[in-house]
């Protein structure tokens, strides 16, 4: 079994398709439906279902993917620790939402870069459910991410608060306006796709506020969902430092949530076993002396 194939399949089935996993692979999508090909090929059995939307596991695919993940990981933790000889250098994959890595990093990552600057540094926005699984198969060395998070491979940290606020068009001045002037459905929920837990808060106040039924619109980028709010699209849920800080602020209107809503913290996340190398060490030494962060 070649452990290229075991690595491919891991990004497929957390993608959920050959486009996106080529992508995320640097590598042509015909590569990557060979490896997937030659893997259920060796193993004897489908390991996905493919169908117009993109492909999902099969029960022998589900059964596969803890090792696969945990294989990939190795494999990766493997060389970077044989390679460690102390100094921070080499890769470093963190992960973060996308409303994190707006407000919160910049500093973060300028001071990391200045005291290291032999790591090469990457980093990647994504949902927290896609965050948490790249950090469980070994494709990033930490995430920032919504928590809770209870996994007993995952060590957590407390990073950030966050307090989360309703934005709608500035027409709507309160939140007894926004109620009494949409329809009984509700307005539209502008979100970001399946797996950001802050679209599972705005779910949350659409229920208790009578709304549960209403439409659903995802987008890919802040600007994008801030511009739409301004455009009286619909409303979104959103930390108010990334609101504050963005040029749209004067476009929009913020209304404050009851604390069960409002507040959030961020977390960042490692796997809880295996070697923490000198560049990820680096990497929380400078998180740890960031302004910003939640003190110990």
């Amino acid at each position: 079994m070649e452990l290229s194939d075991i690595q491919t399949f891991a990004v497929v089935a957390r993608t959920g398709g050959i486009t996106r996993a080529a992508e995320e692979l640097n590598t042509v999508q015909s590569n990557v439906t060979q490896r997937v090909k030659a893997l259920e090929a060796e193993i004897g059995t489908p390991l996905f279902e493919r169908h117009s939307r993109g492909m999902t596991l099969t029960g022998a695919g589900k059964r596969l993917l803890p090792y696969a993940q945990r294989m990939a990981a190795l494999s990766r933790e493997a060389v970077l620790a044989a390679r460690d000889d102390g100094e921070p250098k080499g890769p470093l994959a963190i992960g973060s939402m996308e409303t994190t890595a707006a407000v919160r990093l910049p500093p973060l990552l300028a001071d990391f870069h200045r005291r290291f600057p032999a790591v090469r540094l990457t980093l990647r926005t994504a949902t927290t459910a896609d965050l948490v699984a790249g950090v469980l198969d070994g494709t990033l060395d930490g995430a920032f991410v919504a928590g809770p998070i209870a996994h007993a491979d995952l060590t957590a940290t407390s990073a950030f608060r966050e307090e989360l606020v309703l934005l709608s068009a500035r027409r709507w001045t309160s939140l007894p306006e926004l109620r009494a002037g949409t329809p009984e459905s509700g307005p539209t929920a502008l979100v970001f796709r399946t797996g950001c837990t802050y679209r599972q808060r705005l779910e949350q106040v659409f229920v208790e506020f009578g709304w549960p039924s209403a439409a659903r619109f995802e987008l890919g980028t802040l600007d994008g969902m801030i511009g739409c709010v301004a455009a009286d699209m619909g409303v979104t849920l959103l930390p108010r430092a990334v609101v504050e800080r963005s040029a749209m602020n004067g476009s929009v209107s913020i209304h404050t949530l009851s604390s069960s809503h409002a507040r959030a913290e961020t977390l960042f996340i490692q796997r809880s076993t295996g070697h923490q190398y000198s560049a990820l060490q680096g990497f929380i030494a400078c998180l740890e002396k960031d302004d910003d962060v939640i003190a110990a």
